[in-house]
């Protein structure tokens, strides 16, 4: 499995946040329609069973990672209040040489778009204007990408099966087609600032590593992180279906409950050189949709292995050793 890294340049607005797992389900539809079905059904092969062709980070800042979901005594103290310190999310790349305690102190706070409410209307045609119930008006919510703002997108691929060109190809035609709701009337277009993928030769910051830190939502149930030294935030994803299959009649999977960008786990041997976490969802044993039963959701994520000196760690979980 090799790393990637490309840049997105947000064009329009959005109504879907550019989510790891939604990505990937769009690219899976574009792969299906630019490459054929029986090579996506082939490239998906054992994909619940830990043998995942592709995996999509987050949408990320240009040129950094999420600051990882640790407690606040983890980091040196420094001048900041706390509430200012809170909105310091964003770790610049540059920082990762630098000692786990000091990166709050290289955080930053960044907004690459903000949400604003979209008013709709439904036209009652045998009166010609609005009503009650269905015919309401009402409004949805687009994400207004900052002026200039590009996006770092993280992947990890199995190049023996998938190339990055087949890969690049796919962003590129899912940036000039919309991403996510709304696509048909304009919303999710995006270009591709750079005119391949770039490979990424080495996130690791320490030989020394032993937990990861994740880069999108994942789902690291049963996978045997300690539950004491591990740091995460939840999100229960109600997914739905994209593309074709929105007309299947029962478009709603069923809900998954996934850790956010930025949790921490630590593993009983962490591996240095690890690239990804977390486990393939669906499939015809353990079905998230009904309407399709072999479809399946990115329960992995790209990470970077990070080094917790064992002294912070004790004290973070008031574990003696």
């Amino acid at each position: 499995m090799q790393t990637f890294r490309i840049t997105l340049r947000p064009l329009t607005a959005f109504g879907t946040p550019l989510a790891g797992d939604t990505l990937f389900g769009q690219l899976c539809w574009t792969l299906r329609h630019q490459l054929g079905n029986e090579r996506l059904t082939a490239l998906l092969q054992d994909y619940a069973e830990g043998r995942p062709f592709a995996i999509v980070s987050d949408a990320l800042p240009y040129g950094h990672i999420p600051l990882p979901s640790l407690p606040s005594d983890t980091w040196q103290a420094n001048g900041d209040d706390r509430k200012a310190l809170k909105k310091k999310r964003w770790l610049p790349l540059v920082a990762l040489p630098e000692p786990l305690s000091k990166w709050q102190q290289f955080a930053v706070e960044l907004k690459t778009g903000k949400e604003h409410p979209q008013p709709h209307n439904t036209i009652n045609r045998q009166t010609g204007t609005t009503g009650t119930g269905m015919f309401a008006p009402y409004t949805m919510t687009q994400i207004w990408p900052v002026p200039g703002s590009e996006l770092d997108l993280w992947l990890v691929l199995d190049t023996e099966r998938i190339s990055a060109a087949d890969i690049f190809t796919a962003l590129a035609h899912m940036g000039q087609q919309g991403f996510g709701r709304d696509a048909s009337i304009g919303l999710g277009k995006f270009e591709l600032a750079s005119d391949d993928l770039q490979a990424w030769p080495d996130l690791r910051i320490s030989d020394a590593a032993n937990a990861y830190l994740t880069l999108g939502p994942c789902a690291p149930q049963g996978l045997g992180f300690c539950p004491q030294r591990s740091y995460w935030n939840t999100v229960t994803r109600f997914g739905r279906h994209g593309d074709l299959a929105v007309q299947s009649g029962q478009p709603f999977k069923r809900p998954v409950l996934l850790a956010k960008a930025g949790s921490v786990f630590w593993p009983e041997r962490a591996d240095a050189a690890c690239t990804h976490i977390g486990q393939g969802l669906g499939g015809i044993s353990a079905p998230v949709s009904l309407s399709m039963p072999e479809t399946v959701q990115q329960g992995y994520c790209p990470v970077v292995p990070i080094h917790i000196p064992e002294n912070q760690a004790s004290s973070l979980t008031g574990v003696s050793e």
